[in-house]
């Protein structure tokens, strides 16, 4: 089940075209590189953050609320790969958790990604990087990110990364102390599994509308399973308040393992 235009912002205007087009493999990465130097370094902007935000220098970066209690240390683990699949509401909070707590986050090949709804979770736009189009090696685009973000989010776009790349990859986010998230693909290995499913919408078709109205908020259903820890699943609601999409918890609850297999 696919969620509703109101929860996700309209595309860029295709006159928009990125940076990227046109350009070679080398000069992509060369330009990525010099973005990446033009970051503040990690934690700087969370210091001079006057309404006392997050420490984004910790090992562990925050998520919703409601998704804390789904993972051993209440975030994600920095170094790690997660797997992220399902409504995207999930990828767009977790985007909001990050850079509302005052770090830097980069999005590649998701160029309808709903930027709307993030900046209602709380993201903030100016500590986001967006690569709508990174060419025919998202995955090389990625590792140059790592870098200097603190979230790297990768869409694969249905491809299978070999095991042999991902290690690569894997290391070099370990060394920098960055999260990967990837999307859309296969990736053999990640530490983390999230996986988001739709349970109902509440505010539509009430009245004598018949079908028609404003939603109010999407039931989420949200599943963790890792190489450390029993799968878990959280019930929640994804909630529109006085212009905020607030995370509001229902439940959380362990599966035992015979279910989860």
């Amino acid at each position: 089940m696919t969620e509703p235009a109101q929860l996700s912002a309209p595309p860029p205007p295709a006159s928009s075209e990125s940076p990227l087009s046109g350009l070679t493999r080398q000069q992509r990465l060369e330009y990525l590189r010099r973005r990446i130097a033009a970051v503040p370094a990690r934690g700087e902007t969370a210091a001079r953050d006057a309404a006392g935000a997050g420490d984004v220098v910790e090992r562990v970066l925050p998520v919703p609320g409601p998704l804390a209690a789904l993972l051993p240390r209440g975030g994600l683990t920095r170094g790690s790969v997660v797997s992220v699949s399902g409504a995207t509401s999930l990828l767009l909070g977790l985007l909001a958790a990050v850079t509302e707590a005052g770090g830097h986050a980069a999005v590649i090949g998701h160029p309808k990604l709903g930027v709307l709804a993030a900046t209602e979770m709380g993201a903030q736009l100016r500590r986001l990087a967006f690569v709508p189009d990174p060419g025919p090696d998202p995955v090389e685009v990625a590792a140059v990110l790592l870098d200097g973000m603190d979230l790297v989010v990768l869409g694969l776009g249905g491809i299978s990364v070999p095991p042999s790349r991902a290690r690569a990859v894997v290391a070099r986010a370990r060394s920098r102390q960055s999260t990967l998230v990837v999307t859309g693909g296969h990736w053999g290995g990640a530490e983390v599994r999230l996986e988001a499913r739709v349970r109902g919408y509440d505010g539509v078709g009430r009245g004598v509308d018949g079908g028609r109205g404003r939603l109010c908020s999407v039931r989420l259903s949200v599943r963790a399973q890792g190489r450390a820890f029993q799968p878990r699943t959280a019930r929640l609601d994804v909630r529109s308040s006085c212009g905020r999409v607030e995370w509001v918890p229902e439940a959380v609850e362990l599966i035992p393992e015979a279910v989860a297999r």
